[in-house]
């Protein structure tokens, strides 16, 4: 995908103007940066080039007990649906979501075909 002369040809403008436009971002943020020292910086500024993340928020770590817990739960996959990996189907009979037409048309023609029984259709 994305192999039109239009997109070739968008993609290559766009990295030329990250190119061009990358001295000034860069020299932008070392003033910001520098005002930062003297204490002078204002978060309007920072927050016109980078995301602005609170600095409670960065420092804070779970301390309860409950709440690490809760994080590990979190982490895991919902396994709720068994699916079957020879045809792909859940408790359900659903493909997948990211399986698109073609391939469930494979899967099933797998599945249903049998060596005795011939194909539907005219065979020309």
């Amino acid at each position: 995908m994305a192999k039109s002369l239009r997109s070739k040809w968008k993609r290559k403008m766009r990295a030329e103007k990250r190119k061009k436009n990358a001295p000034k971002e860069l020299a932008r943020l070392k003033t910001v940066l520098g005002q930062g020292e003297k204490g002078e910086i204002t978060m309007k500024d920072v927050a016109e080039i980078a995301t602005v993340v609170p600095a409670e928020k960065v420092k804070e770590k779970p301390q309860d007990v409950d709440m690490q817990e809760d994080d590990a739960d979190v982490g895991k996959m919902d396994l709720d649906t068994k699916r079957n990996k020879k045809t792909m189907l859940d408790n359900q009979g659903q493909y997948p979501g990211w399986m698109n037409q073609r391939q469930m048309k494979k899967v099933k023609a797998k599945r249903t075909s049998k060596k005795g029984k011939p194909k539907k259709g005219k065979a020309w």
